[in-house]
């Protein structure tokens, strides 16, 4: 794994309405909310920069200690709200553990935080 590249964990569900097909179609993430709503959410987007790695996951139901790993891409650009994303993999059902990764945004990791779990939830 690249030291310098972080990597993130996005969530692709608003309200109930799977936007991941969309992501994928469009090239783009976005996180579904205003940046006056939620702007730690949008702190966190704007300090993705290209060449990091993101993934799409999604919960499993309430009270379960794992998620799935929907689909990886690598970041090319973050412009108005959106996240530029090369898609590498979109047909992905990887189940990992959760790490807390429950909200919207999660992240940065890199090789020094959880290694060994980040590298579960991003190998290829």
């Amino acid at each position: 794994m690249n030291a310098e590249r972080k990597y993130w964990l996005v969530g692709a569900n608003w309200s109930g309405d799977d936007q991941a097909e969309a992501f994928y179609r469009r090239g783009y993430w976005e996180i579904g909310y205003s940046d006056s709503e939620k702007p730690n959410f949008a702190a966190r987007r704007d300090r993705m920069e290209a060449g990091d790695r993101v993934a799409i996951k999604s919960m499993r139901g309430r009270g379960a200690d794992t998620i799935t790993i929907k689909a990886l891409g690598t970041v090319k650009e973050v412009y108005d709200g959106k996240v530029f994303i090369d898609w590498l993999v979109t047909d992905l059902h990887r189940e990992v553990e959760s790490k807390g990764c429950f909200k919207t945004i999660h992240g940065p990791y890199g090789a020094g935080r959880e290694p060994e779990w980040v590298k579960e939830v991003f190998h290829i």
